[in-house]
């Protein structure tokens, strides 16, 4: 295993997609396994652990969304949705959900692989022991769990990514386009998608934020008191 990158997840309905991705990847150094459809995901997730997973919407059966929803507050893997043209609704709520990325159908492998790398090098980046704990709050970075009072929720590896940020960087305002570049993202509603779900997490009534506040015409800010 030591030779491989890391260890991928393909999940597709469409046999000529899998075999052309596990191949592309394989070349690249990833160890890839395939499942024809969520329910068969669902068996391969329980027994193996993967560094990443890339997941078609569009499934017979049960979709990818579906897949999502189910399993992603109770792994921290990260997600590469593929998704059909012109179905932004679709995109959203995958990433209200907790997904990390998507790509819309057809795409180049090479933007695939640019993708891929970019998440798992940001893992690995990322990868080290932090608490912060102000007031009722505390971020586990390492574990990437949130202590709101009695509530615990995990946080996926591009809200871990933008929280790391914020934290280090107390009071100072990011900018949509700065946030973007932090997670290889361009569009801002994705990113205030991904500031409501942080919201939810962190603050007791999200509708009016203490801590992770927007700054009108700026941006977004984290107060740590």
């Amino acid at each position: 295993m030591d030779k491989f990158v890391a260890h991928i997840l393909v999940v597709d309905d469409d046999e000529g997609i899998r075999l052309l991705v596990k191949k592309f990847l394989n070349e690249k150094n990833y160890l890839v396994t395939t499942a024809s459809s969520a329910e068969d995901a669902s068996e391969k997730i329980k027994i193996i652990k993967f560094d990443l997973i890339i997941l078609d919407i569009m499934m017979p059966g049960k979709s990818g969304l579906d897949f999502l929803n189910e399993y992603k507050k109770n792994i921290n893997t990260p997600v590469i949705l593929l998704t059909a043209k012109g179905e932004p609704n679709e995109r959203i709520e995958g990433l209200e959900m907790g997904a990390d990325d998507y790509l819309p159908k057809p795409f180049e492998p090479k933007e695939l692989i640019l993708r891929i790398n970019n998440i798992i090098n940001k893992t690995k980046k990322n990868n080290i022991k932090r608490i912060i704990q102000f007031q009722n709050v505390k971020i586990d970075l390492n574990k990437q769990i949130i202590f709101q009072n009695n509530l615990e929720s995990r946080i996926n590896n591009t809200e871990k990514i933008i929280l790391e940020e914020m934290i280090n960087n107390p009071g100072k305002i990011f900018a949509r386009e700065e946030i973007g570049k932090l997670i290889d993202l361009d569009k801002e509603r994705s990113i205030d998608v991904i500031i409501t779900r942080l919201r939810k997490k962190i603050e007791i009534n999200p509708k009016n934020p203490k801590f992770l506040q927007t700054i009108r015409g700026s941006g977004y800010v984290l107060w740590i008191e």
